[in-house]
């Protein structure tokens, strides 16, 4: 008789089934309807004031944002919010691109304009003809791309653009190792966002959404730009203050809006082409997403290491011991002693450990030799601080 699956993942949303593959069946059991999950797989389902099972001890953000996530309680709990960084970045970098196309050409009204003709009209093709002057743009080569956030999706698009004859301008106060290293050498240093609004013809905001980038751009820098500058947001809605579009539009600062979010203040404006988030809506970057995301859960389920998770600092530890615990804590003093120590009183032998701290959060696998008691596991429990301990023996 088959055992029954050791962990429980209750999913969300429509995830993709190469991804869901990942999760072998004889260990995982999956879908909309599990109850007492051990983690949960989203996409875009809100999950801020639903109750959240106890038995949670990890959520996969199939994407890159988490706001749809209440990651503070999580921390609270112990508990990792995973996502995945990069893996539809080149669906965003291509959107990106098109948008930019779209502004350039004048592409939305030109195609508003052959949707109004009547094929009954005579002398169509003259009417065409005379109608096309009206949407005359620019060609991108030449023109100056200043991008705010060098991330991966970020370098993508500077290197797109850069491939089609543009010149570019980059702003990123945190840029990371890697993406420096990913970044084109021709891309310029900006000084600030004010400085990349004030140089470029084509701006386009590649930043997470956080108190620090509410409203960047906004009514007092929006009038920096270049009259007829062209603003892309494939990023974060609040990123970008609508009414300050909308007065820039008018006031000739501004001569496209080109974003990911229809909100309602600035729908239907002739000058702004909102699309329904379609940011990483292609197969391959769902498939992408949702395969990072679970084996980034599954490594965690099972080992205990953490990869791309917002709330906890990467950790992760090759195994050298068959018995495994894993702790999260609040980064406080002396928490490593009382671990230790704890274990030495139960007579454990510690093989390999490992600590590490990502502001109030820290994190630590701890291999030992032998197996761990439950009342030991009640004692690393019992330690002030201690958020989650969970014991992972190797599976067989």
């Amino acid at each position: 008789m088959a055992s029954a699956p050791r962990f429980r993942v209750l999913v969300l949303n429509q995830i993709s089934a190469n991804g869901l593959k990942r999760l072998p069946p004889e260990n995982y059991a999956t879908g909309k309807d599990v109850a007492e999950p051990d983690a949960i797989l989203v996409r875009s389902a809100d999950m801020h004031g639903v109750a959240i099972a106890q038995s949670v001890k990890a959520i996969g953000r199939a994407g890159a944002g988490t706001n749809n996530i209440p990651v503070k309680a999580m921390s609270a709990r112990g508990v990792p919010v995973f996502n995945a960084p990069g893996a539809n970045a080149n669906a965003v970098k291509e959107l990106v691109v098109a948008g930019m196309l779209i502004a350039a050409r004048n592409l939305a009204p030109a195609q508003r304009f052959v949707e109004q003709l009547d094929p009954a009209t005579p002398d169509l093709d003259k009417v065409v003809e005379e109608g096309k002057k009206n949407f005359a743009g620019c060609e991108l080569a030449g023109q100056t791309l200043g991008i705010v956030g060098l991330g991966k999706i970020g370098c993508l698009v500077a290197d797109a653009a850069i491939k089609l004859g543009m010149n570019v301008l980059g702003y990123d106060p945190e840029i990371t190792v890697d993406a420096a290293w990913s970044l084109p050498a021709q891309v310029k240093k900006a000084s600030s966002v004010a400085d990349v609004l004030k140089n470029a013809n084509f701006i386009s905001l590649h930043v997470p959404l956080v108190e620090a980038t509410r409203d960047l751009v906004n009514e007092k820098n929006v009038t920096l730009m270049k009259d007829g500058a062209v603003l892309l947001n494939f990023s974060r809605e609040g990123v970008v203050n609508d009414a300050a579009v909308l007065g820039a539009l008018g006031g000739g600062e501004l001569g496209w809006y080109v974003c990911d979010f229809p909100g309602g203040k600035i729908l239907k404006h002739p000058k702004v082409v909102a699309l329904p988030h379609l940011g990483a809506s292609t197969r391959e970057a769902e498939e992408n997403c949702a395969i990072m995301v679970a084996d980034q859960l599954r490594d965690y389920l099972e080992n205990g290491n953490v990869v791309n998770a917002v709330n906890f600092p990467n950790v992760a530890m090759p195994r050298e011991s068959r018995f495994r615990v894993a702790i999260a804590n609040a980064n406080v003093p002396n928490m490593l002693g009382q671990i230790s120590t704890a274990m030495a009183h139960a007579g454990l032998n510690i093989h390999n450990m490992v600590n590490k701290s990502r502001g109030d959060m820290a994190y630590t696998l701890v291999d030992v030799d032998s197996a761990l008691t439950d009342a030991v596991i009640a004692a690393l429990r019992g330690i002030e601080g201690v958020l989650a301990v969970r014991y992972l023996p190797q599976m067989e």
